[in-house]
Protein backbone atom coordinates (compact mmCIF):
# COMPACT_ATOMS: atom_id res chain seq x y z
CA UNK A 1 0.00 0.00 0.00
CA UNK A 2 1.50 3.51 -1.21
CA UNK A 3 2.76 5.20 1.90
CA UNK A 4 3.33 2.60 4.51
CA UNK A 5 6.18 1.56 5.58
CA UNK A 6 8.16 -0.99 3.51
CA UNK A 7 11.32 -3.24 4.76
CA UNK A 8 14.06 -1.02 4.28
CA UNK A 9 15.84 -2.34 0.56
CA UNK A 10 18.91 -0.94 1.54
CA UNK A 11 21.79 -3.54 1.95
CA UNK A 12 23.29 -3.22 5.54
CA UNK A 13 21.70 -5.84 7.05
CA UNK A 14 21.91 -7.03 10.68
CA UNK A 15 24.58 -6.11 12.97
CA UNK A 16 28.02 -7.62 12.37
CA UNK A 17 28.45 -9.16 16.10
CA UNK A 18 27.23 -9.82 19.13
CA UNK A 19 29.31 -6.96 20.69
CA UNK A 20 27.32 -4.46 18.49
CA UNK A 21 24.11 -6.02 20.07
CA UNK A 22 25.24 -5.51 23.18
CA UNK A 23 25.97 -1.87 22.33
CA UNK A 24 23.31 -0.48 20.49
CA UNK A 25 20.62 -1.90 23.27
CA UNK A 26 22.26 0.99 25.11
CA UNK A 27 21.05 3.36 22.70
CA UNK A 28 17.52 3.56 24.69
CA UNK A 29 19.04 4.48 27.75
CA UNK A 30 17.47 7.39 29.25
CA UNK A 31 14.42 6.93 26.67
CA UNK A 32 12.74 3.73 28.87
CA UNK A 33 9.87 6.14 30.86
CA UNK A 34 9.30 7.16 26.80
CA UNK A 35 9.49 3.64 25.68
CA UNK A 36 7.29 2.01 28.54
CA UNK A 37 4.41 4.93 28.16
CA UNK A 38 4.13 5.78 24.56
CA UNK A 39 5.37 3.03 21.94
CA UNK A 40 2.55 1.14 20.31
CA UNK A 41 0.98 -1.86 21.83
CA UNK A 42 0.88 -4.85 19.73
CA UNK A 43 -2.56 -6.31 18.86
CA UNK A 44 -3.80 -9.21 21.21
CA UNK A 45 -4.36 -10.43 17.68
CA UNK A 46 -1.08 -11.64 17.62
CA UNK A 47 -1.57 -14.41 20.56
CA UNK A 48 -4.50 -15.71 18.41
CA UNK A 49 -2.62 -16.39 15.47
CA UNK A 50 0.25 -18.37 17.35
CA UNK A 51 -1.82 -20.06 19.24
CA UNK A 52 -3.74 -21.41 16.22
CA UNK A 53 -0.66 -21.64 13.83
CA UNK A 54 1.54 -23.13 16.49
CA UNK A 55 -0.07 -24.76 18.53
CA UNK A 56 0.34 -22.90 21.85
CA UNK A 57 -0.60 -23.55 25.16
CA UNK A 58 -0.96 -21.96 28.50
CA UNK A 59 2.04 -24.60 29.10
CA UNK A 60 3.83 -23.69 26.51
CA UNK A 61 7.17 -21.57 27.75
CA UNK A 62 7.95 -18.29 25.52
CA UNK A 63 10.90 -16.64 25.34
CA UNK A 64 10.97 -12.42 24.54
CA UNK A 65 14.11 -11.89 23.02
CA UNK A 66 15.29 -8.60 23.24
CA UNK A 67 12.18 -7.64 25.62
CA UNK A 68 12.78 -4.21 26.28
CA UNK A 69 9.88 -2.78 28.42
CA UNK A 70 7.73 -5.62 28.00
CA UNK A 71 5.33 -4.42 25.81
CA UNK A 72 5.25 -7.89 23.61
CA UNK A 73 5.89 -10.37 26.64
CA UNK A 74 2.64 -8.51 27.87
CA UNK A 75 0.00 -9.79 25.63
CA UNK A 76 1.11 -13.60 26.34
CA UNK A 77 1.34 -13.09 30.17
CA UNK A 78 -2.16 -11.48 30.17
CA UNK A 79 -3.17 -14.93 28.20
CA UNK A 80 -1.70 -17.24 30.98
CA UNK A 81 1.28 -17.78 29.31
CA UNK A 82 4.95 -18.00 31.00
CA UNK A 83 7.55 -15.59 29.20
CA UNK A 84 11.22 -15.22 29.93
CA UNK A 85 12.17 -11.93 28.85
CA UNK A 86 15.34 -11.50 27.83
CA UNK A 87 16.76 -7.85 27.66
CA UNK A 88 20.23 -6.47 27.74
CA UNK A 89 19.75 -2.96 28.65
CA UNK A 90 19.53 -2.67 32.58
CA UNK A 91 16.73 0.24 32.16
CA UNK A 92 14.71 -1.65 30.23
CA UNK A 93 14.68 -4.59 31.86
CA UNK A 94 13.98 -2.93 35.50
CA UNK A 95 11.08 -1.48 33.64
CA UNK A 96 9.89 -4.84 32.50
CA UNK A 97 10.49 -6.41 35.81
CA UNK A 98 7.71 -4.19 37.19
CA UNK A 99 5.30 -6.41 35.59
CA UNK A 100 6.06 -9.05 37.83
CA UNK A 101 3.81 -8.16 40.50
CA UNK A 102 0.85 -8.74 38.24
CA UNK A 103 2.47 -11.41 36.28
CA UNK A 104 4.23 -13.63 38.13
CA UNK A 105 4.43 -15.91 35.24
CA UNK A 106 7.36 -13.29 33.93
CA UNK A 107 10.88 -13.97 34.82
CA UNK A 108 13.71 -10.93 33.31
CA UNK A 109 16.55 -12.14 32.61
CA UNK A 110 19.95 -9.84 31.48
CA UNK A 111 21.22 -11.52 28.33
CA UNK A 112 21.32 -10.65 24.08
CA UNK A 113 19.88 -12.80 21.04
CA UNK A 114 23.35 -13.85 20.08
CA UNK A 115 24.17 -15.52 23.88
CA UNK A 116 20.46 -15.55 25.84
CA UNK A 117 22.26 -17.91 28.61
CA UNK A 118 19.44 -19.67 28.44
CA UNK A 119 19.07 -24.23 28.99
CA UNK A 120 19.03 -26.07 25.69
CA UNK A 121 16.01 -27.02 24.18
CA UNK A 122 13.84 -25.51 26.79
CA UNK A 123 11.02 -23.21 25.35
CA UNK A 124 8.27 -23.57 22.46
CA UNK A 125 7.86 -20.44 20.59
CA UNK A 126 10.38 -17.59 20.48
CA UNK A 127 9.22 -14.03 20.00
CA UNK A 128 11.05 -11.30 18.88
CA UNK A 129 9.54 -7.63 18.95
CA UNK A 130 10.59 -4.69 17.21
CA UNK A 131 14.45 -5.82 17.21
CA UNK A 132 15.93 -8.25 14.69
CA UNK A 133 17.23 -6.03 12.47
CA UNK A 134 20.09 -5.19 15.83
CA UNK A 135 20.91 -8.96 15.82
CA UNK A 136 23.64 -10.82 13.89
CA UNK A 137 21.39 -12.99 12.05
CA UNK A 138 23.90 -16.47 11.88
CA UNK A 139 24.44 -16.39 15.34
CA UNK A 140 20.97 -15.71 16.78
CA UNK A 141 19.68 -18.01 14.31
CA UNK A 142 21.99 -20.88 16.23
CA UNK A 143 20.94 -19.68 19.21
CA UNK A 144 17.62 -19.30 18.82
CA UNK A 145 17.66 -23.63 17.22
CA UNK A 146 19.61 -24.32 20.51
CA UNK A 147 16.94 -23.38 22.83
CA UNK A 148 14.07 -24.45 21.55
CA UNK A 149 12.66 -27.82 21.43
CA UNK A 150 12.27 -29.70 18.51
CA UNK A 151 9.63 -28.41 16.08
CA UNK A 152 9.29 -25.35 18.09
CA UNK A 153 8.42 -21.68 16.41
CA UNK A 154 9.76 -18.57 16.59
CA UNK A 155 7.67 -15.57 15.80
CA UNK A 156 9.37 -11.84 14.57
CA UNK A 157 7.09 -9.19 15.55
CA UNK A 158 7.08 -5.20 13.51
CA UNK A 159 4.96 -2.16 14.58
CA UNK A 160 5.74 -0.85 10.44
CA UNK A 161 4.74 2.58 10.98
CA UNK A 162 2.96 4.39 8.00
CA UNK A 163 5.55 6.54 6.12
CA UNK A 164 3.33 8.98 4.70
CA UNK A 165 0.12 9.25 1.96
CA UNK A 166 -1.60 12.05 4.40
CA UNK A 167 -0.77 15.30 5.54
CA UNK A 168 0.38 13.97 8.98
CA UNK A 169 2.34 11.21 8.04
CA UNK A 170 4.01 13.00 5.53
CA UNK A 171 5.02 15.56 8.47
CA UNK A 172 6.14 12.97 10.91
CA UNK A 173 8.52 11.54 8.43
CA UNK A 174 9.78 14.72 7.50
CA UNK A 175 10.23 16.12 11.31
CA UNK A 176 12.21 12.59 11.77
CA UNK A 177 14.01 13.31 8.99
CA UNK A 178 15.11 17.09 10.17
CA UNK A 179 16.29 16.50 13.58
CA UNK A 180 16.84 12.86 13.74
CA UNK A 181 20.41 12.05 14.79
CA UNK A 182 20.92 9.21 12.37
CA UNK A 183 17.73 8.42 11.25
CA UNK A 184 19.03 7.01 7.99
CA UNK A 185 21.22 5.51 9.70
CA UNK A 186 19.04 3.38 11.45
CA UNK A 187 16.66 3.20 8.39
CA UNK A 188 19.16 1.25 6.48
CA UNK A 189 19.72 -1.08 9.16
CA UNK A 190 16.09 -2.23 8.70
CA UNK A 191 15.69 -6.12 7.05
CA UNK A 192 14.24 -6.83 3.93
CA UNK A 193 11.60 -9.33 3.86
CA UNK A 194 14.19 -11.51 1.72
CA UNK A 195 16.33 -10.77 5.10
CA UNK A 196 13.66 -12.05 6.89
CA UNK A 197 12.71 -15.15 5.19
CA UNK A 198 16.79 -16.06 5.00
CA UNK A 199 16.67 -15.79 8.78
CA UNK A 200 14.05 -18.72 8.32
CA UNK A 201 15.14 -20.49 5.40
CA UNK A 202 15.66 -23.72 5.15
CA UNK A 203 12.62 -23.57 6.59
CA UNK A 204 9.22 -22.22 5.58
CA UNK A 205 8.52 -18.34 6.77
CA UNK A 206 4.66 -17.56 7.12
CA UNK A 207 3.53 -13.64 7.42
CA UNK A 208 0.31 -11.98 8.91
CA UNK A 209 -0.55 -8.35 8.76
CA UNK A 210 -2.98 -6.89 11.45
CA UNK A 211 -4.02 -2.97 11.28
CA UNK A 212 -2.67 -0.80 14.32
CA UNK A 213 -2.85 2.73 15.33
CA UNK A 214 -2.47 4.94 18.43
CA UNK A 215 -4.45 8.12 19.11
CA UNK A 216 -1.85 10.19 20.63
CA UNK A 217 -2.06 13.26 22.57
CA UNK A 218 0.27 16.09 22.34
CA UNK A 219 2.00 14.66 25.53
CA UNK A 220 1.94 11.24 23.65
CA UNK A 221 3.24 12.43 20.27
CA UNK A 222 6.32 14.10 21.54
CA UNK A 223 6.66 11.01 23.89
CA UNK A 224 6.16 8.55 20.96
CA UNK A 225 9.08 10.37 18.79
CA UNK A 226 11.40 10.86 22.03
CA UNK A 227 11.36 7.21 22.64
CA UNK A 228 13.42 6.30 18.96
CA UNK A 229 16.86 5.85 19.94
CA UNK A 230 17.69 8.52 16.96
CA UNK A 231 16.08 11.80 18.59
CA UNK A 232 17.54 14.28 20.12
CA UNK A 233 17.18 13.61 24.54
CA UNK A 234 16.98 16.72 26.83
CA UNK A 235 20.03 18.68 27.29
CA UNK A 236 20.82 18.17 22.91
CA UNK A 237 21.15 21.49 21.23
CA UNK A 238 18.32 20.68 19.30
CA UNK A 239 15.53 19.18 21.44
CA UNK A 240 13.92 23.10 22.03
CA UNK A 241 13.60 23.38 18.33
CA UNK A 242 12.29 19.64 18.06
CA UNK A 243 9.83 19.69 20.42
CA UNK A 244 8.37 22.99 19.06
CA UNK A 245 8.41 21.36 15.43
CA UNK A 246 6.44 18.41 17.41
CA UNK A 247 4.20 21.18 18.96
CA UNK A 248 3.45 22.92 15.41
CA UNK A 249 2.66 19.27 13.44
CA UNK A 250 0.12 18.18 16.35
CA UNK A 251 -1.83 21.83 15.90
CA UNK A 252 -2.52 21.56 12.41
CA UNK A 253 -3.62 17.85 12.56
CA UNK A 254 -5.13 17.40 15.74
CA UNK A 255 -9.07 16.43 16.28
CA UNK A 256 -10.64 16.83 19.55
CA UNK A 257 -6.98 17.10 21.24
CA UNK A 258 -5.22 14.16 19.56
CA UNK A 259 -3.58 12.80 16.44
CA UNK A 260 -3.90 8.96 14.56
CA UNK A 261 -0.39 7.39 13.99
CA UNK A 262 -1.31 4.12 12.21
CA UNK A 263 0.93 0.90 11.82
CA UNK A 264 0.66 -2.19 10.08
CA UNK A 265 1.58 -5.15 12.68
CA UNK A 266 3.51 -7.88 11.18
CA UNK A 267 3.83 -10.76 12.37
CA UNK A 268 7.29 -13.57 10.27
CA UNK A 269 6.74 -17.00 11.65
CA UNK A 270 8.22 -20.53 11.56
CA UNK A 271 10.52 -23.23 12.91
CA UNK A 272 13.97 -23.44 13.00
CA UNK A 273 15.49 -26.70 12.54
Amino acid sequence: MSGWRKFSGHGGGALTGAADSDRFSKRFTGRVDSYRQFRPRYPGAVVGLLETECELTTSSAIADIAAGTGLLAEIFLARGYEVVAVEPNEEMRAACETLVEQYPRLRCVAGIAEATGLPSHSFDLITVGQALHWFDLKRTRAEFARILRPDSWCAVIYNERRLGGDDFHDGYERLLCEFGVDYEVVQRQHLTLDQIQGFFAPDEMRRTVFPNAQFLTLEALEGRIISSSYMPKPGHTRYAAMRGAIANLFEKHQESGRVLLEYDSSVSYGQLA
